[in-house]
């Protein structure tokens, strides 16, 4: 069964031309015009994810955000014209899971939502944990531990030591890993990326996060 996709776009041409891109896909895209629409519809039949338009009647994208992740996990990609940092960052610290700004090539947009529902399919349920030796990892809850001492994390730390735990053992790329918290963190660069292992092996201990020369790093048992 194909996966089913809300569209809340107010711009009827841009609402379809989405549409017809995420059917084409092999989605099931539905399109709504309002915030309020937006919110009714989730809570009547929850879809697999959500494209959300920033600038939307009534109630905005921002509320339509804020109002859903009170009770919903659902995966959410926000359209802006706006492509300042701070409206980026605030979309995603409201929730949003990825950020694409107008104008925009509509395959790009397709990528994105095949990597949210990828990365959605592969999360582990409410209250299980990637557990790398005494390293626990929780996305569901958002937290780090080593035994019983929680870890505070940044949510770009937080996006690539998960990452890094779903597959334990397996050397990751920096371009790999940026593609992972692409739309999490702006530090989504070799550099970013180079900084977040790096302070992850000061909160971890060096032993957890091993550099493989010339490719990239993998997370082992300390």
């Amino acid at each position: 069964m194909p996966e089913r996709i809300l569209i809340a776009e107010d711009d009827p041409r841009q609402a379809e031309i989405v549409r017809r891109y995420l059917r084409a896909a092999g989605w099931d895209p539905v399109v709504v015009t309002d915030g309020r629409a937006a919110v009714d519809a989730v809570r009547r039949h929850v879809p697999d994810l959500l494209v959300l338009d920033l600038m939307l009647p009534g109630i905005d994208g921002r509320d339509v955000c804020r109002v859903l992740r009170i009770d919903h996990d659902l995966p959410i990609l926000m359209l802006t014209a706006r492509s300042s940092a701070d409206d980026r960052v605030l979309g995603l610290e409201l929730g949003a899971d990825d950020y694409l700004t107008k104008p925009y090539d509509p395959r790009e947009l397709v990528a994105r939502v095949r990597g949210l529902l990828r990365r959605s399919a592969s999360r582990p349920a409410a209250g299980a944990g990637l557990r790398v030796g005494a390293l626990t990892v929780d996305p569901a809850g958002h937290t780090v531990r080593i035994d019983d001492t929680e870890i505070a994390c940044t949510r770009g730390e937080f996006a690539v030591l998960a990452a890094m735990a779903a597959e334990p053992g397996r050397v990751f790329s920096r371009r790999q890993l940026a593609e992972r918290i692409s739309g999490l963190d702006r530090n989504a660069t070799d550099r970013g990326i180079d900084m977040h292992v790096m302070n992850l092996r000061r909160k971890l201990g060096p032993a957890y996060l091993v550099t493989v020369h010339g490719v990239g790093y993998k997370l082992v048992e300390a």
